[in-house]
């Protein structure tokens, strides 16, 4: 026999599900990376003087809010049109690693809100941009200024950013791109001074070798002067005499004129 349904039991089931509402809107879970603000419906707003919730999770009242916030670092690409100082329009690919400062987070989203990103840190980037890059020719720009103008762009955001609740860790530049007329004269006037360059490597190589060889030969010239200088007709006579009496002494027969050569030399006849 079928049992009738009791109408008593129409309240509870109500209030059992209310429980299983209230208690499924009472609970958050912050995932690893992530912190949470605690919105208070009935208690004055944005918690900012407390830490935000940490990861894991938590019980707050139902009435009460928890705005998730990505606390690690992000990235933020931007490609962007800014003017060099003399007017010309250059194309500028950075990007950005930044994070919340996890402390501010409460500020965070009471001053700025949830699309920070697009409020706070994307127009710092492109006023820092705008500001580096009109110092700087297409020249300086193609060539030798590409680290600098990263580190200076870093350093104006970083200014921007300084009391926004956001820490701003690296700005990259990946490209600068210049007008396709712009970028071949600078080709051809880097090329053209590279050449002379060489050009003037090879000169003044051909002039260092030309200006050794000088040297060198004056100074063999000198020392010739100073032999000659030094051998006189006693010394030669001298050593005439000392080369003869080797010579005697050789096991080789030969007839040895004394006094006959000239300056009275002797003259030494070969093998008799």
């Amino acid at each position: 026999m079928q049992k009738e349904f009791n109408p008593k039991l129409i309240p509870m089931i109500i209030g059992l599900i209310i429980l299983i509402i209230i208690l499924f809107k009472s609970t958050v879970t912050i995932d690893s990376g992530q912190a949470g603000v605690l919105y208070k419906t009935f208690g004055g707003g944005v918690v900012t003087d407390e830490p935000p919730l940490g990861e894991g999770f938590h019980i707050v009242a139902p009435w009460n809010k928890v705005y998730i916030y990505e606390v690690r670092q992000q990235e933020l690409s931007e490609q962007m049109q800014v003017l060099s100082s003399n007017g010309l329009e250059i194309k500028l690919d950075a990007t950005a690693w930044f994070h919340p400062q996890y402390e501010f987070t409460g500020k965070l989203h009471q001053e700025k809100g949830e699309n920070y990103i697009e409020r706070v840190i994307r127009p710092a980037i492109r006023s820092a941009a705008r500001s580096v890059v009109g110092r700087y020719t297409p020249e300086q720009l193609y060539s030798t200024k590409r680290d600098a103008i990263q580190d200076e762009i870093f350093t104006e955001t970083k200014k921007i950013l300084a009391n926004q609740y956001v820490q701003l860790n690296e700005i990259l530049v990946r490209d600068v791109t210049l007008p396709s007329t712009i970028k071949i004269a600078i080709e051809t006037k880097l090329k053209q001074e590279q050449e002379s360059l060489e050009y003037e490597f090879r000169l003044e190589k051909a002039q260092k070798e030309a200006e050794r060889q000088r040297i060198e030969a004056e100074g063999k010239a000198r020392a010739n002067q100073i032999l000659s200088a030094s051998l006189t007709d006693k010394i030669l006579q001298e050593k005439g005499i000392q080369a003869t009496i080797e010579l005697s002494k050789s096991a080789n027969s030969k007839v040895i004129v004394i006094g006959s050569g000239k300056d009275g030399m002797p003259i030494i006849l070969g093998n008799q």
